[in-house]
């Protein structure tokens, strides 16, 4: 095919996998690497070709796409490796801190390499399709050549020059996530005193929240004006709920630990002389 391109794919998570299998249903050539071995069977079964080290998967590579364990995984494998980088396109799928990746991005640059850092916003059984979203950061140049194969991937966002960009966006998302995800568990355990199983709490918890995202916007427009006026359901009213809510999980035998931060945030409001004013207020509550 035309636009051809020889990638390699350093570490074979689930994610590594998935990407590298995407790459290979788009026409281009394979390589892969994994520090240990039988993760790469089906790749190698679907056309990829096994490299024995890093640097083999590397030389003559078009594009490296590193996605392994964590930052200190990222620079033990790629040190060693930088001669055979060089003029070469790194893509880091690695979560990584924001910081993280701005080292990266220094040590990218010192060694002539074209650096850009990514946040991948899905799972793997969502890469090459539909729903899945990366968000890139970093040298501009190596993400317009690299687009071809990015947006194999999924939806492919390039959020500026900083390499930071793309890991302060994804953890920050993650970080939404995961409250949600620890709500919804502290609603199960309160209500499995009731005899209701998480099964049917999740058939309500989904429309429930997916409603309440809606009002996202809106909060989100106080917190960016600091004027955080509001006629309906201010902190005071929110105080009340969260103390009734902490009570209630008390009575259902549960701790309210995924609750405690939250109130804390709130009754600190309150305490300052806050509690007219909106909910969104907290977030002033998190700033140093």
């Amino acid at each position: 095919m035309p636009d051809q391109r020889t990638i390699s794919v350093l570490g074979l998570g689930a994610m590594g996998r998935a990407l590298a299998m995407t790459a290979l249903h788009g026409g281009h050539r394979v390589r892969v690497w994994n520090r240990t071995g039988g993760k790469d069977i089906e790749l190698v079964a679907a056309g990829a070709d096994r490299a024995a080290t890093p640097a083999d998967a590397a030389a003559d590579a078009d594009l490296v796409i590193a996605c392994l364990l964590d930052h200190a995984s990222v620079q033990a494998v790629l040190e060693p490796i930088a001669a055979t980088l060089s003029h070469t396109a790194l893509v880091d799928l690695t979560s990584t801190t924001p910081e993280e990746a701005r080292q990266l991005a220094d040590w990218a640059r010192g060694h002539d390499i074209a650096h850009l850092d990514g946040g991948i916003m899905a799972v793997p059984d969502m890469i090459g399709g539909p729903a899945a979203a990366i968000l890139y950061s970093g040298d501009a140049g190596t993400f317009a050549t690299a687009r071809p194969v990015l947006d194999l991937f999924g939806s492919a966002e390039y959020l500026g020059a900083d390499p930071g960009l793309a890991a302060a966006h994804d953890f920050a998302l993650l970080a939404a996530m995961y409250a949600m995800f620890a709500g919804f568990a502290q609603g199960a355990a309160m209500l499995r005193s009731a005899g209701v199983s998480a099964t049917d709490f999740a058939e309500r918890a989904v429309p429930w929240l997916t409603a309440m995202t809606r009002s996202l916007p809106g909060q989100a427009l106080l917190v960016d004006s600091g004027d955080y006026r509001t006629d309906v359901q201010n902190l005071h009213f929110n105080k009340a709920a969260l103390d009734a809510i902490v009570r209630s999980a008390r009575e259902a035998e549960t701790t309210a630990d995924v609750l405690r931060p939250v109130k804390a945030l709130v009754d600190e409001q309150v305490a300052d002389g806050h509690g007219e004013l909106a909910f969104a207020r907290i977030v002033e509550g998190l700033r140093p």
